[in-house]
């Protein structure tokens, strides 16, 4: 038989570990809240900012919350919907799906009502979210939205009035208030949303990868396209860097597909870094310096410990290389170089020739074409056609001109002879690139 002491003291003992296990779920709670909220939230005053520029633009209730996803009390004019509060965790969710995406993020908030979040990030750090509105999406049953709001908990009558309030939107206009949302905040707060655009380029690549992946399986060619590597190049050389990632992330594809085993991933893409310094060094020795440059990259390549990081790295790199090559490829040293390719520049859709570009900054054409030839690696012939052709792919890119318009734009004399130096420079026809370049357009996630 126990004594009552015994009890007492086993009493105690139960009492004691109850509140250290209370203290320690205190304790992990205030820990997650400080990592959360390591980033303050923009000043009431900018949030007010945004939200009333906002409503002015898309005439939507704009509703920031903190990182937890609940909505920022004792602001001026918002007016979170009913039941925001008590479906925190989804917007939470939802929020850091907008961070992984690096893009503002649409989501159903129930059936038929459809809402949007963008992040709040300066640098690396994120604060917080700005909810966009609620909308009715065009298929919607107000009967169904009222009935599941009364189902979250809401009182039928303020479902049903709350129902009653949303518009209709399209789906391009959700896109575009979703994009003006994020527009307006960045713009109001002056944040630099660097880990939002690194996001964003690697589901963009990703994306692409993926498509690149599809694409070979059915054509049934799963080995690496050394084709590619020329094209790649020269791309690169005309400082065209969309359509440079997007050869690069359809090589990765094709990689991917030829071998899943990272050890011969990270060789090849290696080989890939390799074979681009090279090209480069021996078309033009003034971008010796590159070689340095190289080894930074080729050392992060050899630590990147999954593909995706690998792919990223090598999109990085990629990123480096080119602004490489016009750094060193126009040396602030030689100032008749830079007024040269100046005057190139304002002039290469009219009949240029090397004795204009002379005359123009007081050389002779012997001293002009062997400066251009010895800094930039080219003749002045290369350098004029790799200038026309590089502003051809951006109006094939832009724009719905035909291929002779294009021609005869950016200064090539006839529709033939532009298409033989577009396809001896980038491996393909002008009418190929455009199919490539224009796909689908994307929904945003």
């Amino acid at each position: 038989m126990r004594c009552i002491k015994d009890d007492l003291i086993l009493n105690v003992y139960d009492k004691t570990a109850e509140i250290y296990n209370i203290l320690a779920e205190i304790h992990k709670k205030m820990v997650k809240d400080w990592i959360m909220q390591k980033k303050s939230l923009p000043s009431r005053r900018t949030l007010n900012q945004v939200c009333r520029d906002y409503y002015r633009t898309f005439r939507l209730h704009a509703c920031p919350v903190d990182l937890a996803g609940r909505p920022v009390a004792s602001l001026r004019g918002v007016r979170p919907a009913p039941g925001l509060e008590a479906h925190f965790e989804a917007t939470r969710h939802c929020l850091y799906e907008a961070l992984h995406w690096g893009e503002p993020y649409v989501f159903y908030r129930v059936s038929g009502i459809i809402s949007w979040v963008v992040a709040m990030v300066d640098g690396r750090d994120m604060a917080g979210g700005i909810l966009g509105g609620e909308v009715l999406a065009h298929d919607g049953d107000p009967k169904e939205v009222i009935e599941e709001l009364a189902a979250g908990g809401i009182d039928p009558v303020v479902a049903r009035k709350h129902a009653g309030s949303l518009r209709v939107m399209p789906a391009a206009d959700i896109r575009e208030a979703a994009r003006g949302l994020s527009r307006i905040f960045y713009q109001i707060s002056g944040w630099q949303p660097m880990l939002l655009e690194e996001n964003r380029l690697k589901a963009s690549q990703q994306r692409q990868i993926a498509e690149a992946m599809d694409k070979h399986r059915q054509l049934g060619r799963p080995e690496y396209p050394v084709d590619k590597e020329g094209q790649l190049l020269a791309l690169i050389k005309a400082g065209e860097r969309n359509g440079a990632r997007r050869v690069l992330n359809e090589m990765l594809g094709a990689m991917f597909l030829s071998s899943s085993d990272l050890v011969v991933l990270r060789a090849r893409a290696i080989e890939m870094m390799g074979y681009l310094t090279r090209a480069a060094v021996e078309d033009s020795p003034g971008m010796a310096p590159l070689l340095e440059e190289n080894h930074h990259w080729m050392r992060k390549l050899l630590l990147a410990d999954e593909f995706e990081t690998l792919a990223h790295v090598l999109m990085k790199a990629l990123d480096g290389f080119m602004d490489g090559i016009y750094r060193h490829s126009r040396p602030g040293g030689s100032s008749r170089l830079e007024q040269a390719l100046d005057f190139i520049a304002a002039n290469y859709s009219a009949p240029l020739t090397l004795r204009e570009v002379a005359a123009a900054v007081g050389l002779s054409v012997y001293r002009m074409g062997h400066i251009l030839k010895q800094q930039t690696g080219r003749t002045f012939l290369q350098h004029l056609i790799r200038l026309r052709v590089n502003k051809a792919m951006q109006l094939l890119g832009q724009t719905d001109m035909s291929c002779l318009d294009i021609a005869l734009a950016v200064g090539f004399c006839d529709q033939s002879y532009f298409t033989r130096q577009f396809r001896s420079l980038l491996g393909i026809t002008p009418a190929r690139y455009r199919r490539n370049r224009l796909g689908p357009n994307r929904i945003i996630h």
